[in-house]
């Protein structure tokens, strides 16, 4: 089975917007942020992305931050609102963390293939690492308007850095939480429960967001039980437009052929067991528009 939707397929240009925050609030070891950005919001489907300008119009932070979306609301008293959900690591997000209501926000999006949906009810697992299960949510509603069976399995290192716990009750039939240090549900990876649930539940799909090594594993996972996969992966994205290529990842084609492709606007959704997972960062031998060993570059 290869579950493709009409959403997916429709063409729905990005927008520039400037926008304007609508609120920020701390949650666990992540901040929410909600900015309006018309026509956006209205374009966005669960799985695609936004990229943020950072730093203020005199910073000399010229690239943009990418950040899945974690909700949309197309309507309101202020305008249709775009929802993320990050972590302040670098200076890029640090500036965002101190933003205020009504502080200007360049807005590019919505960008990237969104994630296909089943055209036929079916039971489905969405597995997030950290805040990677943000999008998750948008596209578990969706399912459930399919009549999908929805069953969530949310992990992360320990119980501060895992997002949507409660949400997730309420979004999918079951709710599965693993942390590492064994601080809140079961001790492990969100790998260790999901052979089990799958064959409990006759799981079909897997979708998952997360870190890397979280993808392989679960699509690995997957694959093993016959079940059909689609991971939003986590590669850096300078541009977000396929300008900088600073985000391909190895991707075997319907042909067999393995091409470079590039997250930002091939993915970020790839089909899980057509990534050449060990071969991350690398160009593989092979691969289509490589240079041939013996021949001059």
């Amino acid at each position: 089975m290869t579950p493709v939707s009409a959403e997916a397929t429709t063409p729905r240009g990005p927008l520039q917007v400037e926008g304007e925050v609508f609120s920020i609030k701390r949650v666990g070891d992540y901040f929410h942020l909600t900015v309006v950005a018309d026509g956006i919001a209205e374009r966005a489907r669960p799985g695609s992305f936004v990229a943020l300008s950072v730093g203020g119009p005199i910073s000399g932070a010229l690239l943009r931050r990418a950040f899945s979306i974690y909700r949309v609301r197309p309507a309101g008293v202020y305008g249709g609102t775009v929802e993320i959900v990050f972590a302040a690591h670098g200076p890029g997000t640090t500036w965002m963390a101190q933003l205020s209501p009504h502080d200007p926000v360049n807005v590019v999006g919505p960008l990237g293939h969104p994630f296909a949906q089943p055209l036929e009810p079916v039971s489905c697992a969405l597995v997030g690492g950290g805040y990677g299960s943000a999008p998750l949510f948008a596209l578990a509603e969706r399912l459930r308007e399919r009549k999908c069976a929805v069953h969530m399995v949310l992990g992360a290192a320990t119980e501060s850095r895992l997002f949507g716990t409660l949400e997730a009750k309420r979004a999918a039939q079951s709710v599965t939480v693993t942390t590492v240090d064994g601080s809140v549900g079961i001790k492990g990876l969100v790998t260790d429960p999901l052979p089990a649930l799958m064959t409990r539940n006759g799981i079909e799909v897997v979708y998952s967001c997360g870190p890397m090594g979280m993808l392989r594993a679960v699509t690995e996972v997957a694959t093993a039980h016959g079940a059909w996969s689609q991971t939003a992966v986590e590669e850096s994205m300078a541009c977000g437009i396929g300008v900088c290529m600073t985000c391909v990842v190895p991707v075997v084609g319907d042909d067999n052929v393995t091409r470079m492709v590039r997250s930002c606007v091939d993915g970020p959704v790839f089909a899980g067991d057509r990534v050449r997972w060990d071969d991350i960062g690398t160009v593989p031998a092979g691969t289509h528009g490589a240079p041939r060993p013996g021949r001059p570059r």
